[in-house]
């Protein structure tokens, strides 16, 4: 317990901190008007301090050892499935370097064959396949130019470079 005396110099202490505190904020407030007035007379916005925090922030973010181990680690992911892509795009045209092409194609260029829904749907797959593959190529271009594409990039693979890197004759 305290003494009455002691009460009483904790009352006057207390009372002196809230005096204190009370200045300190009538000082902070006209600080912060001075602040707001030299802004508006430099022309810098809300907006603008904005963008600048987020600029800071997007950048401490970088700056960070997570940020670039994830970076680094996706990096690295996109390249392994870079190969994996080109790996399976090489398979597929050996495979199709495998079957006589030539006979494939005149006997899919029968109209009755062509019109079928199995044959829509088979050489819609290959199309989006050989996009997907082998890059994007215009639109229009039928089935028959996917093979004839194919046919060519195979037989002139061995001396050529990579078929991705080919343009394909009409």
């Amino acid at each position: 317990m305290l003494t009455e005396e002691e009460q009483e110099e904790l009352r006057r202490e207390l009372t002196k901190v809230e005096e204190e505190i009370q200045t300190l904020s009538q000082v902070l407030a006209a600080k912060e008007k001075h602040l707001a007035e030299i802004k508006r007379k430099l022309g810098i916005t809300s907006l603008q301090e904005f963008k600048q925090n987020i600029a800071k922030g997007w950048q401490d973010v970088t700056a960070t050892n997570a940020y670039k181990k994830t970076s680094e680690t996706l990096s690295q992911a996109g390249q392994k499935a870079s190969a994996a892509f080109s790996s399976v795009g090489s398979v597929i045209t050996k495979k199709l370097e495998d079957v006589n092409i030539r006979s494939i194609q005149h006997s899919i260029s029968m109209p009755a064959m062509r019109n079928s829904p199995t044959f829509k749907s088979f050489e819609e797959k290959v199309e989006n396949l050989k996009s997907k593959v082998g890059g994007a190529k215009p639109a229009g271009g039928d089935f028959g130019e996917v093979l004839n594409s194919t046919a060519n990039a195979t037989s002139t693979m061995t001396a050529e470079p990579p078929p991705e890197q080919m343009t394909a004759s009409p």
